[in-house]
Order: structure tokens, then sequence, then C-alpha cells
């Protein structure tokens, strides 16, 4: 679903991108499914999110990078919202609203977990995207972080966008819907129901905590 959904937006956008697949652990299709949809293929085994979504990075061909998880789908007019975005000088990237597949108390909750964050560092996620010179210029993901890369990338790259007058923008209309397979997983109220945990997540240095939610999780 993943793949098809970048198929359609690259195609309302009527344009064309190198497709980068990280294989992390695969123990299904994933692999011979990205190969025949024409994906470039590459394998990174390591227990850190950073470190795969670096791998992927340091390959790719283009001058625009985006990233997305493989369990998220991404709106069809993104590309184009994209486009229009790094087309103003003053934009050095941004990130997108997440959307569950299902809402419940206990997601909704979690959510709210993490509205703060962004509200107080002026970012988004789920979906980055950025000039390649600029990526690099931030030193990609941290690889030091078992956890959160992704909201530290966002800062840093907001932080580089306002050293060189750029704002790092949300593309509020292109939004991701994403898997809630970890709360189907785990339950609903689980990490509200742990608070330990979730701080030890939010900190990013607790190996043991991303792996029992991310690393080790039974795919």
């Amino acid at each position: 679903r993943c793949l098809a959904a970048l198929a359609q937006a690259l195609h309302s956008a009527e344009t064309t991108a190198e497709v980068i697949v990280v294989l992390n652990r695969c123990s299904d299709s994933t692999g011979q499914i990205a190969a025949q949809t024409g994906c470039t293929v590459i394998e990174n085994n390591a227990k850190n999110l950073a470190t795969i979504r670096n791998a992927g990075a340091q390959i790719a061909r283009g001058k625009i990078l985006v990233t997305i998880d493989a369990d998220s789908i991404i709106a069809a007019n993104t590309f184009t919202q994209i486009a229009q975005a790094l087309n103003k000088p003053n934009t050095v990237g941004g990130g997108v609203m997440i959307i569950p597949e299902r809402w419940s108390l206990g997601i909704l909750a979690t959510g709210c977990l993490l509205i703060p964050i962004a509200v107080w560092h002026g970012i988004s996620g789920g979906l980055f995207f950025c000039a390649k010179s600029d990526f690099d210029a931030i030193g990609g993901f941290d690889e030091s972080l078992s956890s959160v890369e992704d909201i530290d990338f966002a800062r840093r790259l907001k932080q580089h966008g306002r050293s060189t007058a750029r704002r790092f923008v949300t593309l509020w209309r292109s939004p991701i819907r994403t898997s809630c397979r970890k709360f189907d997983h785990f339950g609903d109220w689980y990490f509200v129901l742990r608070p330990w945990l979730t701080w030890s997540l939010l900190k990013g240095r607790n190996q043991s905590a991303a792996d029992k939610v991310w690393y080790d999780f039974k795919r």
C-alpha cells in the first residue's frame, strides 16, 4: 500500500523519483515486492532507525530527499505540495500531519502526549522532505539516538533553515495515514499507562526500551 500510494502521488505530480527501500531484518516478501515494482533495494540490519534512514539517503542520487515509513500511506498531492514548497527560496523543508488508520481514546491520548513537543519546537514529522545538500549539511539523522531520531532531525533541520533565512514548513493538506499495528499488538492504552517507558523513548537514549517497541517488535 505504501508503494502504490507513492506511485499514485508521483503520477499526480507528473514526475518521477528513485524509490529506495531499506530492508531491516525482514522475514517476509518485502524485498521481492519492492524489487518487482522497480525500487532500489538495500539491506541494513541495525537496530537503529537513524542508521536505517541514513543508509537509504546515502545512496540516493536525487537532489531532493523524501522519507516515509513502510507502514504509512502518502497523500496523492504530496509531491505537488513538496515541489511548490521547495520552489520558494525561503523554505528549507518540512514535514506533514500524521493520521492514524483508526481512532480510539487510547490512541488519541497517546497522540496528545506528543503534541506539546511538536508545538514547543514548531515541527511536524511522519514524512520529511528537504534538499539532499541540507540533509548532508546537518549530518542526516543522529545515529546516537535509539528513538525520537525524527523529532531530533526536524528540530535540527529547522535550526539549519533559520541560520540560512529559510523556514521549516508543515504540509497541512498532505497528511500521511499510518499503521496502528503497535497499538493492535500492545493495546491502545499501553504507552499512556507506562509513563516510564514513554519517557525513556522520548529521551532517545534507552536502547532496551527502543528494542521492545521497534526493533524486537513482532512483525
